[in-house]
């Protein structure tokens, strides 16, 4: 391998952000050297399929997991890593509100802890890009610099705190490795076609305001006067790739945000508008939202995004001063919701367009006389 050669390690896959950071990547690597992949061993095959769809020749799968030592790998194949690797883009995470808090700490804390021993240990590193989130901030109102961490906060659940004590590890090897921490908002689809693979997880307030009052028309609980702050993949990724090759940017911490983001009664009133409903004069207290998601029929379809609404009316204004410093002069930018909120709607709309008829099929394949039925 030629000395000057990039190595590029992505851990992650196959999640939302970490899949399409991989199709650039992977777009990128014939010019700017090899992609590894650190795959759990059951996203492999999915992961090899995908390198392969993109034509990725200069990019590989390696099974290992970043929660066990060595990220598990042998001692032998760790060492060799290490010694090749020079960019690390850490996006693995457990963000899935409902999983067993002791997992999401090691997955989220300990997994950024290996992480680290393999960038310490690595002589050719030239950035270590670690993926934190907004809501690092907690319970925090009012303006949240980039470089404010420990404010006192406290925290909603086990994946924000999991997160703000990783965020914490990397900010301490800030002082001897070029690291660069991103703290994403609420990210959605894709700002030109909508596209979006996740319903779940910290992007649940976005998927219940941007996506499901199509079927499911919720009003919005209190003022909903704080602002709701999010911003498409796609400009995450740019962002991000922008930023990870600007040196300025190493022992930085970036919120990648909407530097004008509108409220969340704006958002909703612009998506009941785009979809021909009418919002209630009058806002609802969160007590009356409760009893109307205990109906039959809206429990099961709002149960994911349930956890996300006591966070409607928290008023957190994220300063980008990072950003936009690192960003000015690259015309990258966030795009306002309202320029492409239409494409949001009309891919949701499919989506679950898709999931009535494959349900419908999928009744009209059921034997009536099967006894199991």
């Amino acid at each position: 391998m030629p000395s000057s050669e990039r190595v590029q390690l992505v851990t992650g896959y196959p999640g939302f952000i970490g899949k399409r950071l991989v199709r650039q990547l992977a777009q990128e690597a014939p010019d700017r050297g090899r992609l590894v992949l650190l795959v759990q061993p059951k996203h492999a095959a999915a992961a090899r399929a995908e390198l392969a769809g993109l034509g990725a020749k200069r990019a590989e799968v390696i099974e290992g997991d970043v929660e066990q030592m060595h990220l598990g790998l042998s001692g032998p194949e760790f060492k060799a890593l290490a010694g090749t690797v020079t960019d690390v883009w850490h996006l693995a995470a457990i963000s899935w509100l409902g999983a067993d808090p002791r997992y999401v700490r090691r997955v989220n804390v300990e997994g950024t802890r290996n992480v680290l021993e393999l960038a310490q240990g690595a002589p050719r590193l030239a950035r270590l890009n670690h993926f934190s989130t907004a809501l690092v901030s907690g319970d925090r109102e009012g303006v949240i610099l980039e470089d404010e961490l420990a404010m006192g906060q406290r925290f909603h659940d086990a994946y924000e705190e999991s997160k703000y004590e990783a965020e914490l590890l990397v900010r301490r090897a800030q002082a001897d490795l070029p690291a660069t921490i991103y703290r994403p908002s609420i990210v959605v689809g894709d700002s030109r076609t909508g596209e979006i693979d996740r319903f779940e997880g910290p992007y649940a307030l976005a998927i219940l305001l941007v996506a499901s009052p199509l079927a499911v028309p919720l009003p919005l609980p209190g003022a909903g006067a704080a602002p709701l702050n999010v911003v498409p993949i796609d400009f995450v990724v740019e962002a991000s790739l922008s930023i990870a090759r600007n040196p300025a940017a190493a022992g930085k911490t970036v919120h990648l945000v909407d530097p004008a983001p509108l409220s969340a009664r704006r958002v909703y009133e612009l998506i009941a508008a785009r979809a021909g409903k009418r919002l209630p004069t009058m806002p609802l207290p969160s007590r009356a939202i409760d009893a109307i998601l205990q109906l039959p029929v809206l429990e099961r379809l709002s149960r994911p995004h349930r956890p996300a609404l006591a966070r409607v009316n928290r008023v957190a204004i994220y300063n980008p001063r990072n950003l936009l410093d690192l960003l000015d002069g690259t015309g990258i930018r966030c795009p306002p919701i309202p320029s492409y909120l239409d494409r949001l709607m009309e891919f949701v709309q499919g989506a679950f367009a898709r999931r009535r008829e494959e349900a419908a099929r999928a009744a009209e394949l059921e034997d009536p006389l099967d006894p199991r039925r």
